[in-house]
């Protein structure tokens, strides 16, 4: 099997954990660098809340959307040049489109960090403003969900994330989610799991936060992809800079089309999938879309040094 084409999925918030990255930086210069040079940009010490921090403190949404960012594009300064060069397509669940456009060149390390600290400020602040929460629903299809959402409620409640077949995320207003996670049971969900969220992402909510995003956007020089982005919003390839501005904005009100964006990764015929940042949860997802496929989470240097004995084995095939 020739792995001439890779596709990249670049994690989301939730997959932050107390540590992240801090192998990476022991043995390699250039991640050590990074978050050297992250510290600087921000102007405070996110290393220390990614390697030494609070639970609390790096799941914040202002901290974790730019601590996972900087760990997904440590991994992708650390691959050989070999595979970077091999990426075909790349796609990034929610916050992971950030990273995914930072790993294709649309956006400026600097940039990305701040713009991504702005969305969780951002982000949080609209879920002050007006509380809501998100749940899982397991075991019912999308037709059912939308079904489910679209019932009378006291209040707004959308799906947001289309995660896997099965697995979707429904988004809004407190007392609407609650209602729905009922009667989604009552529709015949295996599970209905409420998330330990700050607010109601993906979903009309989070208007206020769409604004303040587009504003940040506008004063950001974005280029063309070196490699397609496959948008949450539109589930589409992008290649312009002008259609990920765009696609970044409206993401924050719409859901996470994950089930198609890998739909559309798939067509592009990537040989190897890769998972690059912290933790694995996507690659779980992509074994629930494709089972076919091979993929690997890379997060730290055992993985990339997996990752180069896989390469050795397909250049001497």
């Amino acid at each position: 099997m020739s792995l001439n084409r890779i596709a990249f999925l670049l994690p989301g918030q939730g997959s932050q954990y107390v540590g992240m990255g801090q192998d990476l930086a022991t043995r390699y210069a250039s991640a050590a660098a990074l978050y050297e040079e992250a510290n600087d940009i921000l102007g405070y010490d996110l290393r220390h809340i990614c390697w030494e921090g609070s639970e609390e403190e790096l799941t914040r949404t202002q901290n974790a959307q730019p601590a996972i960012l900087l760990h997904s594009y440590a991994v992708w300064r650390c691959l050989p040049d070999s595979v970077r060069s091999r990426a075909t397509v790349a796609a990034g669940h929610s916050l992971g489109e950030f990273s995914a456009y930072l790993a294709a060149g649309t956006l400026r390390f600097d940039d990305a960090l701040r713009l991504v600290r702005r969305r969780g400020e951002l982000m949080g602040r609209a879920g002050s403003a007006r509380s809501g929460t998100m749940a899982a629903i397991i075991g019912l299809d999308a037709e059912a969900v939308l079904r489910v959402c679209a019932d009378e409620w006291s209040g707004t409640v959308v799906p947001a994330n289309y995660n896997a077949p099965g697995q979707i995320v429904i988004s809004g207003d407190v007392a609407a989610v609650d209602a729905a996670r009922e009667r989604a049971l009552e529709a015949g969900a295996r599970r209905a799991i409420p998330l330990n969220v700050s607010g109601a992402f993906h979903s009309p909510l989070m208007a206020e936060a769409r604004e303040g995003l587009a504003d940040a956007l506008a004063d950001v020089d974005l280029r063309a992809p070196r490699f397609p982005v496959v948008a949450n919003a539109s589930a589409s390839l992008v290649t312009e800079a002008s259609d990920a501005r765009d696609l970044l904005i409206e993401q924050l009100t719409s859901p996470v089309r994950w089930v198609e964006c890998v739909q559309t990764m798939h067509a592009e015929n990537p040989a190897l999938w890769l998972e690059i940042g912290p933790g694995q949860v996507l690659s779980g997802l992509m074994r629930r879309i494709g089972r076919d496929q091979e993929i690997r989470a890379i997060g730290g240097p055992e993985d990339l040094d997996n990752l180069d004995e896989i390469l050795e084995e397909d250049e001497g095939a």
